[in-house]
């Protein structure tokens, strides 16, 4: 059997609609606030778990899984149901709860009173109304159907347009004469109305299907193809009767359309005989969709309907994703002006030098070796090529191992080759940290760049060099760069930024997000001799506080003095010419800014 969509069905429906019956479940009525098979099954077992043990209604809730599972096991240990998911669950269940026939009609009444014809059913009674389906059989007890075409003929000539006649078990008759005379539409109702005598719906009712329905489902089974809708297939009866009409030559003329949402979820009985009508040469198909409203949109696209049935149809449709909008024609404001923590990258590499190897190297590998040499500079994998910034000499030497050899130099399209922007995003981290007092930490989650503390053997000159450099920044934060936490987490600290290389209006521009990097010490775990880190920074009281009071003109020194320690110009390695591929970027001064596009009430709200 093959799978097809909602709108590949649509297109084929649409070249011979008449050709078509209906079956309708209870899912078809889902969206029309009637309760479906499950949603009744949750309901009887949480009174029979009431009921056994004792346990006030109101203090459960049989739709979460705690309760769920807790009724399940309680069930299961009384052994009066069928295993869950069982094709008689629902019967056994609902006989259970309500043993007279009066009750089961009662509780029927009730919950089918309670719904109100949904966008499928409209876009269904439309279809009925206009010839478009010649009939229906549906389990499902609701007078949905009924409703929802009376009101779609009141809209329309109705001396155009023939009555529906509807058919329960008790007037099955009434059902054989409008096949036999080809009286269309025609609606069968093959377990009763809930206003019938007759209703089938315990276990010892729905083995057997009523002979003169069956006869009426078997004649339409040779003339017309049949679409299942929100039917689960756990009565035996009829799929027994449908399975039965496939033993006449050339049944189900047109195929079979099983509408589901998940075909793993299919029970074996559909399963069964989805699989015997192919064994007979008939088309079966499992027809995808998520519910039958999204199927009915997809038919209302192909099909074609007078103007007062689509607007009635469209009274209940979903919410457009998309409608227009009239544009802004105000001015736009001066205010407010929102800073934005970015600098324009006035200059970026557009080559890089291209390496090949004659052994087999992964990137892991190709860069451990560059790491175990100290070699200066990045790589990135470009298809069976690599690509590097660094010295010639350095390269070679370091990757000797895969025997590599220079092929001259690689394009860069960072917008649309995900190697190139890694490799110009490790190689600009790399670039602005060089020659300043910041520290690169590269990973795969995203760059940082964290300021430089004091280090052990640390000349006076260094020292007073890299003190002056960072002045700016100590004094637009008013606080130490680095350092220890505050007891008890008493942790090093470094304040820092994250790091990233981004495109916005054609431009590339350098982001960073301010932040303080505490270095979280490395533990033993409790059951394993590999080391993790703290899972809870010990250190988040502090960092609360440490960022508590810095508002608008304190953010502002701070997005100054990074601007001006990242401004200028940028290398990775400082090559002289002749030396290999250098990676240079040039970042300008200035950040950028955001200001409103127009006028908005938005901006005058508490008088401002």
């Amino acid at each position: 059997m093959s799978q097809i969509t909602g709108r590949q069905f649509a297109t084929r429906f649409a070249l011979r609609p008449e050709q078509f019956a209906w079956f309708l479940g209870a899912g078809a009525s889902a969206s029309a606030r009637i309760p479906t098979g499950y949603d009744m099954i949750t309901d009887f077992k949480a009174t029979l778990f009431c009921q056994g043990s004792g346990t006030p209604r109101r203090e459960i809730d049989p739709s979460d899984p705690v309760w769920k599972a807790r009724i399940e096991v309680f069930l299961a240990q009384q052994g009066s149901l069928p295993p869950a998911g069982d094709p008689t669950e629902y019967a056994r269940a609902f006989e259970a709860v309500y043993p007279s026939v009066e009750d089961r009609r009662t509780y029927i009444a009730q919950k089918v009173q309670q719904g109100v014809p949904s966008y499928a059913h409209r876009v269904l009674a439309c279809m009925l109304v206009t010839g478009k389906v010649p009939c229906i059989f549906t389990t499902n007890f609701d007078n949905l159907v009924e409703s929802a075409t009376t009101i779609a003929r009141s809209k329309v000539d109705p001396a155009k347009h023939k009555d529906m006649t509807v058919a329960a078990i008790d007037s099955a008759d009434r059902a054989a004469r409008c096949v036999r005379e080809n009286d269309w539409p025609l609606l069968a109702k093959i377990h009763g109305d809930f206003q019938s005598v007759d209703i089938k719906n315990t276990e010892q009712e729905l083995v057997e299907q009523d002979t003169r329905m069956r006869s009426v489902l078997a004649a339409c089974a040779q003339r017309f193809a049949l679409v299942v809708v929100g039917y689960s297939g756990r009565d035996t009866s009829v799929m027994k009767a449908l399975t039965d009409a496939l033993a006449v030559e050339g049944a189900y003329p047109g195929g079979i359309y099983w509408m589901t949402r998940s075909p793993s979820g299919l029970l074996p009985a559909v399963h069964a005989f989805l699989e015997a009508a192919v064994e007979r040469g008939v088309s079966a198909n499992l027809l995808v969709a998520e519910t039958f409203d999204e199927l009915a949109g997809d038919l209302l696209d192909v099909l074609t309907f007078e103007d007062v049935l689509k607007q009635h149809i469209q009274e209940v449709g979903p919410t457009k994703a998309v409608v227009p909008v009239p544009l802004p024609d105000n001015e736009a404001r001066k205010d407010p002006i929102l800073r934005c923590s970015a600098l324009r990258v006035m200059r970026m590499p557009s080559t890089a030098r291209r390496i090949s190897f004659k052994k087999p190297a992964s990137i892991v590998e190709v860069r451990g070796l560059l790491k175990a040499a100290k070699v200066g500079g990045s790589i990135a994998a470009a298809g069976r090529y690599f690509a590097a910034f660094g010295k010639d000499k350095e390269l070679l030497g370091a990757l000797a191992p895969f025997e590599p050899t220079l092929e001259g130099e690689i394009a860069l399209d960072p917008e649309h080759d995900s190697w190139a922007l890694g490799l110009l995003y490790d190689a600009f981290v790399r670039a602005v940290c060089r020659g300043r007092p910041l520290h690169p930490r590269l990973r795969s989650k995203g760059h940082r760049v964290v300021v430089t503390g004091d280090r052990d053997g640390e000349d006076g000159a260094r020292r007073a060099k890299r003190l002056k450099a960072l002045g700016p920044l100590k004094s637009a934060y008013g606080d130490p760069l680095y350092g220890r936490t505050s007891p008890p987490s008493d942790l090093p600290f470094n304040e820092a930024i994250d790091l990233r290389l981004e495109q916005v209006g054609g431009r590339w521009w350098c982001v960073f997000d301010a932040f303080t990097h505490v270095d979280l010490p490395e533990i033993e775990a409790a059951h394993d001799d590999e080391p993790v880190r703290f899972r809870v920074n010990p250190a988040a009281d502090w960092l609360r506080e440490r960022w508590a009071q810095r508002y608008n003109r304190k953010w502002t020194a701070i997005i100054d003095a990074w601007s001006q320690l990242l401004a200028g110009e940028a290398r990775t390695c400082w090559l002289k010419d002749g030396e290999g591929v250098d990676a240079v970027f040039h970042v300008g001064p200035v950040s950028a800014w955001s200001r409103p596009s127009h006028d908005h009430a938005y901006f005058h709200r508490g008088g401002r």
